[in-house]
This record gives structure tokens, sequence and C-alpha cells, in this order.
């Protein structure tokens, strides 16, 4: 999963989200920011009932915090959905204008962009693929 500052940066570059079922989120500045949250239609806790563990389904959530505005949330994609975010934005070509090359250092993806060959570096492939997101991004405000 990217971290928080690659996810916060992805979104002021205007990557929009439409919630799914089974996609994360951060509510930052409310003193949660290391929490990722999942969108679910079961909520399960694991519980100690006469020290063996149990899970246990709830329809609701009790928590203090009714609700959050879209605006203040943080979408955390998963390296698939980086992947499929970036594709989009490639021009389709004869050659592959994306590829993923796993190397000592970490994870480097490579794009072709505008008749430019990219690379872009990551410690894991989400990372990789966000910093190549990002700079599509940016460079179509």
């Amino acid at each position: 999963m990217i971290p928080l500052d690659s996810a916060r940066r992805l979104k002021a570059a205007g990557l929009a989200w439409t919630p799914v079922l089974h996609d994360f989120f951060a509510i930052p500045g409310r003193g949660m920011d290391e929490r990722v949250f999942v969108i679910s239609d079961v909520s399960v806790d694991v519980e100690l009932l006469k020290d063996q563990s149990i899970v246990t389904f709830n329809g609701t959530s009790e928590w203090a915090m009714d609700y959050e505005m879209m605006s203040e949330v943080v979408w955390m994609p998963t390296e698939e959905q980086l992947r499929i975010a970036l594709e989009r934005r490639l021009a389709p070509g004869s050659r592959p204008a994306l590829k993923l090359i796993h190397a000592s250092d970490g994870y480097w993806c490579e794009i072709e962009y505008r008749g430019q060959s990219l690379a872009f570096r990551g410690t894991g492939a989400s990372e990789a693929y966000a910093e190549a997101l990002l700079h599509i991004l940016e460079q179509t405000r």
C-alpha cells in the first residue's frame, strides 16, 4: 500500500475516486494518520470470550464519528487500482507503454508518455506506479 503522503499528492493532483466495496482510505489530520479504513458491507471484530478469540459480526459500527465528508478522506489505491489508472492515461502504441521492473533497490515503473521514456522508482510496486501516475496527473493539469 502506498504511504499516506503519496495518496495525498495523488488526490491534490486530481486523481478522482468513486468509492466501491473494499476500497481503502485514510482520514488525515484527526490523529488517525496511521489508520487505514476499508469500505465494507459488514463490520467484523475479533474479541476474547472465555480466553478464546471469537469473530463477532456487527451491522453497524458504534463509533464517535458518525460521518466524514468525502473531501476530508484520502483514497489509498491498491497496486492494481494504480496500474489501471496509469494504463488508462497512457496512449496505446506498438510497444508496451508500461513496464514494472523489480531491482535490488526496489521497483521501477517505466512508461512511454508523450514520446518520452520515463522511469519512476518506489520501494514497492505500488509506490513506483503512484509516482508515474502522479507525474502524468501533474502534466495534464
